[in-house]
């Protein structure tokens, strides 16, 4: 008897679990929308354009309930393989992060014809890329001026990661920013070979203070960290890029001039969840689309002063460049 009734709870436990086992299987599976990204260099930690990049991913999951993975080039060696993983991970956008991984990413998107692919800082012709650029010379322009508005040496500094057009674009509206304020002012330039080199990015800024720079702004990645915190134990100002970086070295970021790209991030998120696809081509953001601006001035005793004139130099270049192209 007792063995009978042993069998009949066995058969019974069986079926209770064989329901289970069904009930999971025929479980409703996620629908939220995944999403990888492939960032730079960098990686995390860059205080720049891989954080804002990850600070849209992180608002894109707490208010549109995506989910999201990221790979490193630290761990992955090459962009094209942790591409690669993400598109084979099931994402159903896949990110690039920075002009350096262009080829890369035109590879893997060939590979991967029906996958939807965001590249950011280069123009991509393929149709299952959408590609976004800044316009960085205005914001840069915006820089050049507020640095020479500052300096008292009339002498300025620029310092660029590496040798690249987007690069040239910071230099040149930051240069040209600076002479529509001061057409005699010095403005010297290096370009550090790098965007991963703090210790590089402490060097130039040296060299740049001991030929009379007061004013340094860096479009140099984490290496422009480097020019930041030397401007600051040198009693010397700077600009921040990218993010607002006054947090990296209080005393010395007067500004910073910020590309939104976590904004960009967010709302092609917010396409993809919305409509299940997202914006083709090429997007352009600029001050007519709030995609760049300059962020808060801080530091200086006449930042109000300066902010009025900034704002008024925006809606010059506002009317002479007709906005977002």
């Amino acid at each position: 008897m007792k063995v009978k009734i042993s069998l009949l709870l066995m058969a019974a436990m069986l079926m209770v679990l064989a329901a289970c086992g069904n009930q999971q299987e025929g479980a409703p599976k996620s629908t939220a929308k995944h999403i990888g990204v492939m960032l730079t260099d960098d990686g995390l930690g860059d205080q720049s354009f891989n954080d804002s990049s990850f600070k849209g991913l992180e608002k894109a999951r707490d208010e549109l309930g995506i989910e999201f993975d990221y790979r490193e080039i630290a761990e992955t060696d090459t962009y094209e393989k942790g591409l690669t993983e993400l598109v084979k991970d099931g994402n159903d956008l896949v990110i690039g992060v920075g002009f350096s991984m262009q080829e890369d990413l035109e590879k893997v998107a060939k590979k991967y014809p029906k996958k939807q692919f965001l590249l950011i800082d280069a123009v991509s012709e393929l149709k299952n890329v959408t590609s976004v650029t800044f316009k960085e010379e205005q914001g840069s322009y915006l820089a050049g001026a507020l640095a020479a508005m500052t300096t008292k040496s009339d002498v300025i500094g620029f310092v660029g990661g590496v040798d690249a057009d987007v690069i040239h674009r910071f230099e040149k509206g930051f240069q040209k920013g600076a002479k529509s304020v001061n057409p005699k002012i010095k403005i010297l330039s290096t370009y550090a070979g790098t965007f991963s080199d703090a210790g590089k990015g402490s060097k130039i800024a040296k060299d740049m203070i001991k030929k009379k720079a007061d004013v340094l702004y860096a479009a140099a990645g984490y290496t422009g960290v480097g020019v930041l915190k030397e401007a600051q134990s040198q009693g010397k100002y700077a600009i921040g890029v990218d993010s607002d970086q006054y947090y990296t070295a209080e005393k010395a970021v007067i500004s910073s001039m910020v590309k939104k790209v976590d904004e960009v991030v967010y709302q092609f998120s917010e396409q993809l969840v919305k409509n299940n696809q997202m914006k083709s081509g090429h997007v352009v953001y600029d001050l007519s689309n709030d995609g760049i601006d300059m962020a808060k001035i801080r530091i200086l005793k006449n930042a109000e002063t300066l902010t009025k004139k900034l704002n008024g130099l925006k809606q010059t270049l506002l009317k002479e460049e007709g906005g977002a192209s």
